[in-house]
């Protein structure tokens, strides 16, 4: 912090917590036309940076002024593409903090690892900067609900990176399930399995790397960030921190909160649901991850389920369809753009139902033209539709993270009654059977039923739940407790 224009920040206690707000330039309080420049920092250049910075090249009067990221390794593959496009070459930031100082900077374009994303966008929006930050846009639920407090005190743009809220084809399936032609809609299914192999893979089984010195061209400090220091090692940095609890949410909050969203979005009126439940494990050998890569989880939305399953390690389709959705209607059942009735059959074209509501494909470009005209109400993915769906993953874990061991039955008092449910869990423990990694029919964790107060977003008379509804932020990373 030393190094760093003090002038700029201002340090303020927030009930019990302490964070740094970061005072900037009100860059959001201006209407751009079209031929103005809209200059954009991009955080966080593995993975999905890629797509951002790609996106934002391809765009007219958009320009990259910063690429931040405590890696300085990552710097060059981002700065060769600008270059071959004769594109201004953009400034280089390990901290975040730094950048937000720029009064001219108009948006900060977050795809960091997870638990980067509400402080990131937090801070940009203390800052007066719009904000596109990918999915999920919380590490937890507590500062998913600053995140979009936030934004709304700032009246900044912040646009939530799920992508298929872009799509369509979607809307019109939401529009279908809210019309009843194929009856009462009695489950919400989103499926995320995806291969994760053995040996070196980035799921499945991880295997153990030593602790060590971080590399010199990494920052370690800067990518720990809010998560309580701890030293490093090989399968966190760039990509397997999705399993660790300290910085990722598993693949429920990494691949699967697009299907999550989905899932929820195609729920006619659904937002945060009555009760949620897990089953689960995590199915390796002795590996250092920590999440699950097998997990089941039923969440009660009245005449409604939303069954999520993920899984990491190999497994066969369900219903033709590895990452996707799936309806179960009165009627019949929807999967892979095809209806089968009373789900039989090989299928048929879907009723046609068209959504009044018209969505363009490209999410990037929605969020640029939102910031032009300081418009919200046309973003695809505004922060709070993002909050409540990425704030259903974290559910999901909870249930899990607070369950116990037990042998497997598939008729678990808890599921007792639940068709689907029962299903989904039965068809879970035979794909463990089959998938070359031990379960043996014991190792089975059973989470807790937690009934939830979407209103407050607290659990009905369970401290030690909500606890977990929040974290222990490392200084001066730190969320506050309100706005």
């Amino acid at each position: 912090m030393s190094s760093l224009n003090r002038r700029s920040f201002v340090k303020h206690t927030l009930a019990a917590a302490a964070t740094v707000t970061i005072a900037g330039t009100k860059s959001s309080g201006k209407v751009l036309g079209a031929n103005d420049t809209i200059r954009v920092a991009v955080a966080g250049l593995n993975g999905r940076g890629t797509a951002h910075t790609g996106a934002y090249l391809g765009m007219k009067n958009v320009e990259i002024v910063a690429l931040v990221d405590p890696d300085k390794r990552t710097y060059k593959k981002h700065l060769d593409p600008i270059a071959a496009k004769s594109k201004v070459a953009p400034q280089t930031f390990t901290d975040i903090r730094k950048v937000l100082e720029d009064k001219e900077l108009n948006a900060v374009s977050i795809a960091t690892p997870n638990h980067w994303h509400s402080l990131m966008t937090i801070w940009a929006c203390e800052a007066g900067k719009d904000v596109y930050v990918e999915k999920p846009c919380s590490h937890n639920i507590h500062e998913g609900r600053i995140a979009v407090e936030m934004a709304r005190k700032h009246k900044c743009v912040v646009q939530h990176g799920t992508q298929s809220r872009s799509s369509q084809s979607w809307e019109d399936l939401a529009a279908l399930a809210k019309s009843g032609k194929l009856g009462k809609l009695l489950v919400s299914r989103g499926l995320c399995y995806k291969d994760g192999g053995t040996g070196g893979s980035t799921r499945g089984d991880i295997g153990t790397k030593p602790t060590k010195a971080p590399p010199a061209e990494l920052d370690f400090n800067i990518w720990l960030g809010p998560a309580q220091e701890q030293a490093y090692h090989e399968n966190i940095v760039p990509y397997r921190w999705h399993w660790f609890w300290d910085f990722g949410n598993g693949d429920a909050g990494n691949q699967g909160v697009h299907q999550m969203d989905i899932a929820r979005w195609l729920i006619p009126g659904a937002t945060w649901p009555k009760s949620v439940i897990s089953f689960g494990g995590r199915y390796a050998n002795n590996d250092q991850g920590q999440t699950p890569n097998a997990l089941v989880s039923v969440f009660d939305y009245g005449d409604t389920q939303l069954i999520f399953e993920t899984r990491g390690l190999k497994s066969p389709a369900y219903r033709g369809q590895s990452v996707g959705n799936i309806l179960h209607f009165e009627e019949g059942v929807v999967a892979g753009n095809k209806f089968y009735p009373k789900g039989q059959g090989d299928g048929e074209p879907v009723p046609k139902v068209t959504s009044d509501v018209k969505i363009s494909g490209d999410h990037f470009g929605n969020f640029i033209d939102c910031v032009r005209k300081r418009d919200t109400t046309k973003l695809h993915a505004e922060l709070e539709v993002g909050h409540v769906s990425s704030g259903l993953c974290h559910l999901g874990n909870i249930s899990y993270r607070l369950g116990k061991q037990t042998e497997y039955d598939p008729k678990l008092g808890k599921l007792s009654g639940n068709e689907f449910g029962t299903d989904a869990l039965t068809r879970m423990a035979d794909h463990l059977k089959d998938s070359g990694i031990k379960f043996d029919g014991k190792n089975l964790c059973v989470g807790r039923k937690l009934d939830f107060d979407g209103k407050a977003e607290r659990f009905v008379k369970d401290a030690e739940a909500d606890a977990l509804l929040t974290r222990a932020y490392r200084k001066p990373f730190v969320v506050p407790e309100k706005v």
